[in-house]
């Protein structure tokens, strides 16, 4: 897929949580097509420290208000310095990057969907599940947080699909990790897409490994340039060592050596 330089400016700026706020860009343009599961590289021109550009997941597209929304934590100056910008500031954006979710042909609301996000890990599924449910398919969401007060965005999961929480303090949902929750026990599910932890993530293979679910994880290994160059990224795979940048970031759990 072709790969955009855009020249963007800020349309709103959410403080969602003092560690997330929520990120709504424009152009001029029109945006370019993106997948569920790519990702942008954000130039941070109003921090002096930070000189790469930030990897982060396209969180959701509006076409109708020709927005690309991003979720970001605050991990360093960067993503911090992204945090302060106010409405009308100018961003540079690369996108789309990466390769996304793969979505099934002749989806329908007979097929159970589950997109898993853990902590900063939800933030390419309700791009994803928008996506889905616009093909016909039926997204349910298992989003897990250490507790409820890192629950973020719930009003739009939940008006995207059917939402289930867990968290560790058992402030909201049930208790424990998103593998601890009921609904796997009590659903079969015909695919199953993660992002989070990789911990996280990794159990959630297990999962879909023993019950014999196709699965996608979306990995968060550190990316600097985007292009594959670097090769900051690399992930240790069955095809040898891959740029998640580039071969990813979404990958089948059956490429990765997580399930030997």
């Amino acid at each position: 897929m072709k790969k955009y330089v855009l020249q963007m400016r800020v349309t709103e700026n959410n403080l969602l949580h003092e560690n997330y706020c929520l990120l709504k860009l424009t152009s001029d343009d029109t945006l370019p097509d993106m997948l569920p599961g790519q990702f942008v590289e954000v130039l941070v021109d109003q921090s002096p420290t930070t000189f790469l550009r930030r990897p982060l997941s396209i969180h959701y597209v509006d076409r109708g208000r020709n927005e690309l929304w991003l979720l970001i934590q605050f991990v360093g100056e960067g993503t911090r310095s992204l945090g302060r910008y106010r409405v009308g500031d100018p961003v540079n954006v690369i996108a789309p990057l990466g390769n996304g979710f793969t979505v099934p042909d002749g989806l329908s609301d007979r097929q159970k969907l589950l997109l898993v996000g853990g902590g900063a890990g939800v933030a390419p599924m309700l791009f994803l599940g928008a996506y889905l449910k616009e093909r016909g398919g039926e997204p349910l969401f298992l989003l897990g947080a250490r507790s409820g007060k890192e629950l973020i965005q719930l009003d739009d999961f939940r008006r995207t699909g059917k939402t289930y929480v867990t968290t560790e303090d058992h402030s909201s949902g049930e208790k424990g990790y998103v593998t601890d929750h009921s609904i796997l026990k009590t659903t079969r599910f015909d695919r199953i897409y993660a992002c989070g932890p990789k911990p996280m993530m990794e159990a959630v293979a297990r999962y879909a490994a023993s019950a014999s679910v196709p699965c996608e994880v979306s990995l968060e290994n550190t990316m600097a340039c985007g292009i594959g160059a670097c090769l900051c990224c690399v992930e240790d795979t069955k095809e040898g060592h891959l740029c998640v940048c580039t071969d990813g970031p979404v990958f089948n759990i059956e490429r990765l050596r997580w399930l030997n």
